[in-house]
């Protein structure tokens, strides 16, 4: 028997394994490091990502505050919208009753229109999903909200009628999750008619976002103003959201308020100066007079035009129409993209206010620019008599050194109109009259006429050329142009010609409605130039008066300088004030060359002058002034209206009027484009309106203060002396040679 072999115990090489132990001691030391890193190094950081993770900062939207017209007519606010929603959270558990949420999503379903199931959910369905927005069916909308936010309230179907939300809130006790979310939405009750005031509301835009949250506001949840008083008076309106800190758990489930909450503060009220009574008539009166002169024409001769009324003396607005215009009810919810673009593309540019936001030839209404100017500068006298044989011929000159050319310039009047005074001149709107006064005219004004300088100048102190600051965004101020203007806009010196055109309100003079009703206010309230406002007085969330409508009188051109003085060079005369500083000498219009216009312009609306047959009859005592503009612009090119021969040339209607004559109270503007002439399309809209004015004025007993009493009777006004050459007492009395 063989002896066992003798055991031998393993060895075991250490220095096989030292790289081992190596690898584990840096996974051990990389893990300490990252400890300590947790720990100390970042520990405060990361304890206040876990603090916010579990806090929550909740905005409680505010009410938007309601606007009114002048009388307490709505004309916008904020209406109820019923939406259903679902917490996935407070659903019956499938693991415990299988068949109770389907029960419920059975029932649920035909009143919200929407089906039990439809659509798969995938990573990008959940992704682009959007409430109330999807074609997904009830389970998908309940899966995609359970997985993302299982413990707030997720949309399912928005705006139901009422009586779905109510058949809906008394199942809320049988239906555990399912409830009904009344949402706040903008509604317009006069919609169209005064949507071009009014605007409406849209998403917070991109470019506005960080402003806007700096403020309070959410995106995707508040809306805010994107046109008219919605927009330019969004800090009254808007109010202040709420606000809310609270501690979640991890499913978002509210545990507390870590905070005292700020409730939210709603935003003021705003009543306007606007009638709404009198902006349907005025809108009434626009397209019942453009339909007549189009079915008179056979076609489509006019599509558009505005229509501004204000009061004389204070400046409050009173109707203020665009046509076409658009139905701001359509935005209430979200903007149509289709619609918006439709809106966009339209030639006639209805999401422009032409009331403010597109600058037009004023025609002959801008004569009287040049008739306070003329006999301010002594350029003519009251019973100078200038001739008008119908056309006349000009030396167009454009500088001293460059050779001149004739150039013909016509009176509406094709056989003339003879001799005419200033009175004639403004009743009869006499181009040839005014191509003289401005410009100059051989014998007749050696020295030249009022010169395109002098005339800006008046231009500027009736309002034109700047912005009237209306309470609404996007004003466009107009354009006085001059010779440095043209020479850095159309690359030519300033001739002759510019200023006769200018004279008339042609040429590159442009204005907007506003501007030319505000111009022709300033003369029938005697010279004193007022602040244009849409906004009577605001009220706040409380229900008190915040802020009272007082008149703003800018100036009185009959008492401030605001006529800059030139020498017969047309240069600034200055002198150096108090300060040391070289300042342009100033002036006022003398107080009868204001009266003397006025008594012009009540000539026009009697026999003889250009809108008679309109205003025949008129019990209210108009007075005003007729235009019509030649104009091309873009909109005219693309309908082939426009030639180089200035023949087929579209030309636009003008009227502005003022009532009563001896005690001014309204004004109104009526502008057509392509209308023609001004006083058988315009002149007839601005009579309607006034007449409704007084009608009004009677029906809500207001009394229409008597006129002033006759020269020599105490009125508590400083009597005006106005030289005896233009006192008669028939206007017409004034005997031309």
């Amino acid at each position: 028997m063989n002896a066992p072999e003798s055991y031998s115990k393993p060895t075991i090489d250490l220095k096989r394994f030292r790289w081992l132990y190596i690898l584990l001691g840096m996974v051990l030391v990389f893990y300490i490091f990252q400890l300590f890193s947790y720990q100390v190094i970042n520990g405060a950081a990361y304890r206040a990502q876990a603090d916010e993770n579990r806090t929550r900062v909740i905005s409680d939207p505010t009410e938007r505050g309601v606007i009114y017209d002048r009388n307490g007519v709505v004309l916008a606010r904020n209406m109820a919208s019923y939406n259903i929603t679902v917490v996935p959270a407070e659903l019956p558990d499938p693991e415990d009753d299988p068949g109770e949420q389907y029960r419920i999503f059975t029932q649920l379903s035909p009143l919200i229109e929407i089906p039990i199931s439809r659509g798969v959910v995938d990573e990008e369905t959940a992704r682009l999903f959007t409430p109330c927005a999807s074609d997904l069916g009830i389970e998908q909308i309940v899966e995609i909200a359970a997985t993302n936010w299982p413990f707030q309230a997720t949309r399912l179907k928005c705006n139901v009628s009422q009586a779905v939300a109510m058949a809906i809130k008394e199942k809320s006790m049988d239906w555990p999750g399912i409830d009904v979310e009344i949402e706040s939405i903008r509604e317009y009750p006069t919609g169209e008619l005064t949507a071009e005031v009014i605007g409406f509301l849209g998403p917070i835009p991109e470019a506005e976002l960080n402003y806007y949250r700096n403020l309070g506001f959410v995106s995707g949840r508040d809306k805010v103003g994107y046109a008219g008083i919605e927009r330019s008076m969004q800090t009254e309106l808007g109010g202040r959201n709420g606000e809310r800190v609270v501690e979640v758990n991890v499913g978002g489930e509210i545990i507390r308020n870590l905070e005292e909450p700020q409730p939210p503060i709603a935003g003021s009220s705003l009543y306007l100066t606007l009638d709404a009574r009198l902006q349907q008539i005025s809108r009434d009166a626009l397209l019942k007079s453009m339909d007549f002169w189009n079915t008179r024409a056979g076609y489509t001769l006019t599509s558009s035009g505005a229509v501004v009324a204000m009061n004389v003396k204070t400046g409050e607005i009173l109707a203020m129409v665009n046509y076409p215009s658009y139905e701001n009810n359509r935005m209430t919810r979200f903007i149509p993209s289709y619609y918006y673009e439709q809106l966009a593309l339209d030639d006639s540019k209805p999401l422009l206010n032409k009331c403010f936001q597109t600058r037009l030839p004023p025609g002959s209404t801008y004569k009287l620019v040049t008739a306070l100017g003329a006999l301010n500068e002594g350029v003519i006298t009251p019973d100078k008599t200038l001739e008008c044989p119908g056309r006349i011929t000009l030396m167009q000159t454009f500088s001293n050194n460059t050779p001149s050319f004739p150039l013909e310039y016509v009176c509406w009047e094709r056989d003339g109109h003879g001799p005419v005074d200033y009175l004639h001149g403004i009743a009869w709107s006499c181009n040839i009259y005014w191509y003289k006064v401005g410009g100059g005219y051989d014998a007749e004004l050696p020295d030249g006429g009022l010169g395109i300088v002098r005339m800006n100048e008046y231009a500027r102190a009736l309002g034109y050329g700047q912005y009237t600051n209306i309470e609404l965004d996007g004003e466009d101020p107009g354009l006085v142009p001059d010779p440095t203007w043209k020479r850095r806009n159309q690359g030519e010196n300033w001739a002759t010609g510019d200023t006769y055109l200018a004279a008339v309100g042609q040429g590159y003079v442009l204005a907007t409605p506003v501007q030319v009703l505000n111009s022709i206010a300033t003369i029938a309230n005697d010279g004193k130039h007022m602040q244009m406002t849409l906004v009577h007085h605001i009220v706040g969330p409380e229900g008190d008066v915040v802020k009272e409508f007082e008149p703003k009188q800018l100036w009185d051109i009959t008492v401030d300088p605001v006529i800059g003085v030139f020498d017969e060079n047309n240069q600034p005369v200055t002198y150096v004030d108090e300060n040391g500083n070289r300042v342009q000498e100033k002036k006022t219009v003398q107080p009868w060359i204001v009266q003397l216009a006025k008594r012009g312009m009540e000539m026009v609306t009697v026999t003889g002058g250009t809108a008679q047959i309109e205003f025949d009859g008129d019990e209210n005592h108009v007075a005003g002034k007729t235009g019509t503009a030649e104009y091309c612009d873009q909109l005219a090119i693309s309908q082939g209206w426009c030639d180089e021969s200035f023949k087929t040339w579209p030309a636009h209607a003008w009227f502005v009027g003022y009532a009563p004559e001896e005690d001014p109270e309204i004004a109104v503007v009526a502008f057509a484009y392509n209308g023609k002439e001004g006083s058988t399309l315009a002149a007839p809209i601005v009579r309607k309106i006034i007449d409704a004015y007084f009608a009004f004025k009677e029906a809500d007993g207001i009394e229409t203060p008597a006129p002033p009493a006759e020269e020599g009777a105490s009125t508590g006004l400083p009597t005006i002396e106005i030289p005896a050459v233009i006192m008669p007492i028939d206007p017409y009395a004034i005997t031309l040679p």
